[in-house]
């Protein structure tokens, strides 16, 4: 055995950063940007023991991650997968889009599928990954199968469908397995960990293309800025920061959000909030939030037949817009 598969196969040491990180939220220390990369290098690689491990994620849960943890971390998980080509003609070329979806809906419907349908249909290319299932919710995988959309099973697949009809779904066990592997240990540690905020700013094309990120808690909007902000590894290609509809980066149809543009070590304000008002026009969504109904209303969408909420047609303006003046 070289020196190398030895190195891939030995357990990695880690008892020392446990340490530094396990300390709880007051007494944490971070790690350094090269002791990071090289530990979450490791626990994608499956070299981290699983007490070790659990140990390590909770201990990120607890403490958080700062920017500079993040973008080691992202550093690492770049390196775990083959980034996705996108062939386009160079007469039109617009910058590629990617739209993570790893929580799906509870209470409203799920629009993603709709959100990357129409932008499809204006020309862009959108590459949507995430989850395939997940208890209780609906997920986007759900619907796309519903709409036709069939996940892709391999990263051919994932850029011939890119190249045929401008979207494709990505399952995350497709897109980056080692990624996906740490994402599922949230069903048996009932808790998320650090790889549910990596996969949402995951910059998937080998081109660097435009993400769309989004928040749930505010305190993550500052931190995601200042990631995207002083970090240009980690924004190569721009991000579209808003909070999202139930976890989701698509325009709530109830009230518009902000839109920020993370760029070039800026950050953009696009839209500005708006609060909900009686007398704003009743966006008439489905009732039920189920993968069948939702698929069906978003075919009265694309048909014609049913209005694009104005919230999502905002959106999709901006993100066009962006698109093309990123492949300008």
């Amino acid at each position: 055995m070289n020196d190398s598969a030895a190195t891939e196969l030995s357990p990695f040491p880690c008892a020392r950063f446990i340490k530094e990180i396990g300390r709880g939220p007051h007494g944490a220390r971070a790690l350094a940007p090269e002791d990071t990369q090289a530990l979450y290098g490791a626990m994608l690689d499956g070299r981290v023991p699983e007490l070790e491990l659990g140990a390590v994620l909770l201990a990120y849960r607890l403490k958080g991650e700062t920017a500079e943890e993040l973008a080691a971390m992202h550093a690492a998980a770049h390196a775990s997968f083959e980034p996705i080509r996108v062939t386009q003609d160079a007469a039109n070329a617009v910058s590629a889009v990617s739209i993570p979806s790893y929580n799906g809906a509870r209470k409203q419907p799920n629009l993603v599928p709709l959100l990357a349908l129409l932008l499809a249909r204006e020309g862009v290319p959108v590459l949507v990954h995430g989850v395939t299932e997940d208890p209780g919710r609906v997920t986007s995988a759900e619907i796309f199968a519903r709409l036709q959309v069939a996940a892709a099973q391999t990263h051919s697949e994932i850029e011939d469908a890119l190249a045929a009809r401008r979207v494709a779904f990505a399952p995350i066990e497709t897109l980056a397995p080692k990624l996906a592997r740490l994402l599922a240990l949230r069903r048996r540690m009932g808790v998320r960990n650090s790889t549910h905020t990596l996969v949402k700013i995951l910059q998937p094309f080998a081109q660097p293309g435009l993400r769309l990120v989004n928040y749930t808690h505010p305190p993550y909007r500052e931190s995601l800025t200042e990631l995207f902000v002083t970090h240009p590894d980690v924004a190569a290609g721009g991000a579209l920061l808003a909070r999202g509809t139930e976890g989701e980066a698509v325009a709530d149809t109830r009230r518009q959000v902000q839109i920020d543009w993370l760029h070039d070590g800026r950050c953009d304000t696009l839209v500005a909030p708006e609060r909900s008002s009686a007398d704003a026009p009743v966006v008439d969504l489905p009732e039920a939030r189920d993968a069948a109904t939702t698929a069906a209303w978003i075919e009265d969408v694309l048909r014609g037949a049913a209005p694009v909420p104005s919230a999502i047609a905002r959106q999709i303006d901006v993100i066009a817009g962006i698109a093309k003046q990123a492949a300008d």
